[in-house]
C-alpha cells in the first residue's frame, strides 16, 4: 500500500508555477531541512514551486527524523529489510510525483529532483525508471544504488548533476566518479560533476550556485 508523503512547500516568488523543484532529504532529516534552500534559490527561479516531502518512515529514537529506507550499518537492519524499504519508498515517491504533477498541472520536463545523501540515492534510483524523463536531477553527496542494473532498467535518461564534498566522511567522495561512470555506461549523455573543496557531508555555496545554474538551464528559465 502506498504511503502518503507529507510535504512542505514554498510558493513561487512570482505567484505562478512554471516549474517545480522537489527536495529529497537525507537519512535522519526531514523535508524542512532542505526547504530552507528555497529562499536563496527562489530569487533566481521566480516561477518555481519548491516542495519537500518527508521520507515515509520514522526512525526509532529520532522523533523528527525520517528515512527513505533502513541503512544496515547505521541501524542494524538486514540487507533484506533495506531492499524491501527501498522498494516501498520507490512506490511512495512515484505516487507522490505523479500526484504532484497532476495537482500543479506541470509536465515531467518542468520538474527537477534535488536530492541530498539518501535523497540522492532515491532520485538516481527512481527517476531513470520512470516512463517520462524529468528536466534533471541535482544529486548532492549520495551514491548510485545498484549500478549494475541501471543499463537494463533505465527507461528515461535525463541530465544529471553530481556534486560531492572532497572531505565527506559519511558517503565517500569516490561515490561521485563511480556514479558518473555507471550513468555514462548506461547511456546517460549529460552527466556533470562538481567537487566542493574542503566540504564534508553538506552543501557548500559553490555547490549550490552550480546547482542553480544547472536548474535554470534545464528548466529553460
Amino acid at each position: 500500500m502506498t504511503r502518503v508523503l507529507n510535504a512542505g512547500r514554498k510558493e513561487p516568488v512570482s505567484g505562478s508555477t512554471r516549474s517545480i523543484v522537489v527536495f529529497l532529504h537525507g537519512y535522519g532529516a526531514n523535508g524542512a531541512d532542505l526547504l530552507g534552500l528555497a529562499d536563496p534559490l527562489g530569487e533566481h527561479l521566480p516561477d518555481t514551486l519548491f516542495v519537500a516531502p518527508d521520507a515515509p518512515e520514522t526512525i526509532p529514537g529520532m522523533p523528527f527524523g525520517f528515512q527513505w529506507f533502513p541503512i544496515p550499518w547505521l541501524d542494524g537492519s538486514s540487507e533484506e529489510e533495506a531492499m524491501r524499504g527501498m522498494a516501498a519508498a520507490t512506490e511512495d515517491l512515484n505516487a507522490f510525483l505523479d500526484a504532484l504533477m497532476v495537482d500543479e498541472d506541470v509536465l515531467p520536463e518542468q520538474v527537477v529532483l534535488f536530492g541530498f545523501s539518501q535523497g540522492t540515492m532515491m532520485s538516481l534510483h527512481v527517476a531513470p525508471r520512470r516512463e517520462d524523463p524529468v528536466a534533471g536531477i541535482v544529486a548532492f553527496s549520495g551514491r548510485l544504488m545498484e549500478p549494475d542494473l541501471l543499463a537494463d532498467e533505465a527507461v528515461s535518461r535525463m541530465p544529471i548533476l553530481l556534486v560531492h564534498g572532497d572531505a565527506d566522511d559519511v558517503v565517500p567522495p569516490q561515490s561521485l566518479p563511480e556514479a558518473a561512470e555507471a550513468l555514462q555506461e548506461a547511456g546517460f549523455k549529460e552527466v556533470y560533476a562538481h567537487i566542493m573543496k574542503g566540504t564534508a557531508h553538506g552543501i557548500a555555496p559553490d555547490g549550490l550556485s552550480v546547482a542553480l545554474a544547472f536548474m535554470r538551464d534545464k528548466l529553460s528559465l
